[in-house]
C-alpha cells in the first residue's frame, strides 16, 4: 500500500482471496482476481455499513454502497446500479434519471435484485453484475483515496481505490447528490 494507506488498513482482518473464492459469487471473483482489490471478513453484527465503519474505525466517507435500480427508458424496463458513499443521499429522481436518460428509476425490489445479482442482500457490489448494466458511481467516490464496499456476500468487504471501479463495464462517473 502507498503513503496515503488508511489508517484503518491494521484493523481489518485481511485475508487472501484464493482463500475466500468459494464464498464470492462466481462473477464477483471474475472481476476482481485481476484488479488491486483486498478482501476482509466481516462479523454478522458489522455487516452493515454503519456498523462496520464502527468496528473498524473505518469513516463513513469511505464507505461505498451499491444500489440496484429498475428504470423505464424508451418503453423498456431495464436495471442499472449506482456507487455511492455511504454519507451521501443521491437525488434517484433527479440526477440518476438524467444520467441514466430514463423516464421513470425505482428501487429494484429485494428480491428481484438479489436474484438477478447472485448476491446477498446487503452484501451486493458493483464487482460481477450483470455487463449490459449501466454502473454510475457518484463524483464524490472517485474523490477518496480507498472505498470500502460490499463483496457479494455479508461476511466480506472489497478495500479498492475508485479508479478500480471504472475497469467494470459501462461504469461513469455523475454527480448524483441531492441538492
Amino acid at each position: 500500500m502507498s503513503p496515503t494507506t488508511p489508517d484503518y488498513l491494521p484493523l481489518l482482518p485481511l485475508v487472501e482471496l484464493a482463500d475466500c473464492s468459494a464464498q464470492l459469487p462466481r462473477p464477483t471473483m471474475a472481476s476482481i482476481v485481476s484488479q488491486e482489490v483486498r478482501v476482509f471478513r466481516v462479523p454478522d453484527d458489522a455487516s452493515d455499513t454503519a456498523e462496520c465503519s464502527a468496528r473498524f474505525g473505518i469513516p463513513l466517507e469511505d464507505g461505498a454502497n451499491t444500489i440496484v435500480l429498475r428504470f423505464k427508458k424508451e418503453s423498456r424496463e431495464q436495471s442499472a446500479a449506482i456507487v455511492a458513499l455511504a454519507d451521501r443521499r443521491i437525488d434517484v429522481n433527479g440526477a440518476v434519471r438524467r444520467a441514466l436518460g430514463a423516464q421513470r428509476v425505482s428501487f429494484a425490489p429485494r428480491e428481484w435484485a438479489t436474484e438477478q445479482c447472485g448476491m446477498e442482500y446487503g452484501g451486493v457490489t458493483a464487482f460481477g453484475l450483470p455487463r449490459d448494466w449501466p454502473i454510475l458511481i457518484d463524483t464524490r467516490v472517485m474523490e477518496r483515496t480507498r472505498i470500502v464496499m460490499g463483496a457479494g456476500v455479508r461476511s466480506l468487504k472489497l478495500l479498492l481505490r475508485p479508479s478500480t471501479l471504472l475497469t467494470l463495464p459501462n461504469a461513469s462517473v455523475h454527480d448524483l447528490l441531492k441538492t
